[in-house]
């Protein structure tokens, strides 16, 4: 394993290929003199070979933000004492937004103490008794034993706490699906979704395809949603033991949405499309084993460094090749992630500990990218990823998610249906905001710049109906009988307090990351901001009259067709054939409100 994988969990880590380290918690390194339970019987007591360790063990110390509680131990304490435990397990979970993690047994400068079986068994039974006053449930993550200056066996013991916070239905991850065309991406969600195991000539992605030509073709060209369910326990909540999406829904404390995207290359612009305008939270990219990086698994690796999208990695197909093989490709992936150009740091998983681990430091660092080895056939180490996903906490804190929800409502519009007996329906994401059933907004620009009236008339949430839509979730909006030919793809929908500012032409500093000659003044590409996704002519590159692959300027775009809503600091990746570049918008020509104005739709007049 890399030195600074090491160095980065505190020397407790196995030094094979690239394994998980046993670092015990997110954001921490191991400590020394720590084992996983699970080996005992190779190291007893958690002495290295020398002998007892010279060095303490530690965890950082506690931080007063975040969700991360320790506790040196919780035998019988008073009612007072009691009653404010409680209280700051409740302020632990608002920061998790409906997630803890405890570590009992730890004091709080970091020191692991270690607390005897007895103690531990006690201090459980309070914690237990915390979680019951706060409508939460407790998970045991794994125990560590302690060896130090200590001849008793002393454990730590890693808790997850979850409750779905009292103004939520459930906790909601975003996981984009990356990979090359069939490496497996849709199998994958078949059997993690569908709870059944593949039949190796893909039987279990037949209920993931939305048109005719994608069962006989077997390739997905379109963005499709996928959800796999917790419950409060942390057992799986999937479609083979519940019947609707809503029965998923009601059932699970904590709700993982894939987004399937397309992995040819000729849908490159659906793929990108589903990165800029969903907003996932994470990625997965899968990556078949038996053919390793090939097609567009360095372009879909590359989009999701672009737009900072944290990913992690998933090789599939392992029943297929010999350990050698699968080797290699590991191999193959880790040479990549440790580039320069990526810095990565890869944590292959091979335990339920790993996994833990994993989830944990992924979260907290950036650099760190777990790798999971499994078969969607045989079900080869497919737990440890429902372990990973059961764990992964969200990336927003509830200061950021309260910052937004005070903001006016803002809505992206991606998606566009027309429902028998319900009228038109648009899918997309709340971007900030608070939004209603019955709440009046205005959506646009249209072709000539306009922002229309209408009325939100219901909302459903993962196919459940829902009041209340919050930022940050996705959803999709009835309009009732507005008239769906004013729509389109890459509007908004805000507060008509909002006055939002429209532009044809902006400005976006840029990194021109492949041109296969020069890119000047004229040059037409393909732009995605955030749902916007429109062709755009560069009218002017400020100190150059031209760029050439690697080179960096501030660029002057201008929409060839219509004018859209952007925001200054919005990312930006542009592309035309083998032409690709990213950046962020640095300044906007607004055409002013008299220009745009508000017209009330046909059809909206009644109210």
């Amino acid at each position: 394993m890399d030195s600074r994988v090491s160095e980065l969990f505190g020397g407790c880590c196995r030094p094979a290929g690239g394994a998980a380290g046993s670092a015990l918690r997110g954001r921490g390194s191991a400590a020394p003199g720590c084992t996983s339970s699970s080996s005992k019987a190779k190291k007893k007591s958690g002495r290295s070979r020398g002998g007892k360790a010279n060095n303490p063990p530690f965890l950082p110390p506690e931080a007063e933000d975040g969700n991360i509680e320790y506790k040196l131990k919780l035998v019988n304490p008073s009612q007072y004492r009691f009653e404010h435990l409680v209280t700051q397990m409740k302020w632990r979970l608002q920061e998790g937004r409906g997630e803890a993690v405890y570590q009992i047994g730890v004091e709080d400068n970091g020191l692991l103490v270690g607390l005897s079986e007895e103690e531990m068994r006690a201090s459980l039974k309070t914690l237990r008794r915390m979680a019951e006053k706060v409508g939460a449930d407790i998970t045991v993550l794994r125990e560590r034993e302690v060896d130090y200056d200590s001849d008793v066996p002393r454990k730590i013991t890693e808790v997850l706490v979850r409750k779905v916070p009292d103004n939520q239905q459930f906790l909601d991850l975003r996981v984009a699906v990356l990979g090359n065309v069939d490496s497996g991406k849709s199998t994958l969600l078949g059997v993690l979704t569908q709870g059944e195991l593949d039949n190796g000539r893909g039987r279990a992605r037949l209920n993931l395809f939305r048109h005719l030509h994608e069962i006989q073709s077997g390739r997905t060209s379109s963005i499709s949603f996928e959800i796999l369910g917790f419950n409060s326990k942390g057992e799986v909540v999937n479609y083979s033991d519940s019947r609707t999406a809503e029965e998923i829904c009601e059932s699970s404390s904590k709700m993982i949405t894939f987004i399937d995207l397309a992995g040819h290359h000729k849908y490159l612009k659906t793929t990108i499309f589903g990165l800029t305008s969903y907003c996932p939270d994470f990625a997965m990219l899968v990556v078949s084993a038996n053919t390793g990086i090939a097609g567009t698994t360095r372009e879909h690796l590359g989009l999701a460094m672009a737009l900072k999208v944290p990913f992690f990695i998933v090789i599939s197909k392992v029943d297929l090749c010999s350990k050698a093989t699968v080797e290699r490709t590991v191999k193959q992936l880790e040479r990549i992630l440790k580039q320069p150009g990526c810095n990565k740091l890869p944590l292959l998983v091979n335990s339920d500990d790993d996994a833990v681990t994993a989830a944990q430091q992924f979260a907290q660092s950036p650099n760190i990218t777990p790798i999971f080895t499994l078969s969607s056939v045989s079900g080869e180490n497919l737990d440890l990823l429902k372990v990973f996903l059961n764990i992964l906490p969200p990336l927003t804190n509830s200061k950021e998610q309260e910052e937004l929800m005070q903001q006016l409502t803002e809505f992206q519009v991606d998606e566009i249906y027309t429902v028998p007996e319900v009228g038109t329906v648009v899918g997309g994401t709340l971007s900030s905001g608070i939004c209603r059933e019955g709440e009046h907004l205005v959506v646009g620009p249209t072709d000539d710049g306009k922002f229309l009236r209408l009325k939100v008339c219901s909302i459903q949430r993962n196919r459940s109906a829902c009041r209340v839509l919050r930022a940050g979730q996705a959803a999709t909006l009835a309009l009732g009988p507005f008239d769906r030919s004013l729509l389109r793809k890459g509007m908004v929908m805000v507060s008509p307090e909002m006055n939002p500012t429209i532009c044809s032409v902006f400005e976006a500093e840029i990194v021109l990351l492949f041109h296969a000659t020069t890119f000047r003044k004229g040059f037409q590409v393909t732009v995605h901001v955030g749902n916007v996704r429109q062709t755009a002519i560069v009218e002017k590159i400020h100190g150059k009259d031209k760029l050439r692959t690697g080179e960096k300027a501030v660029v002057r775009f201008r929409f060839i067709k219509h004018p859209e809503y952007l925001k200054i600091g919005a990312k930006l990746l542009f592309r035309e054939g083998v032409t690709k570049g990213i950046g962020h918008v640095t300044d906007l020509q607004a055409i002013t409100t008299k220009e745009n104005g508000l017209e009330e739709s046909l059809g909206q007049l009644s109210f």
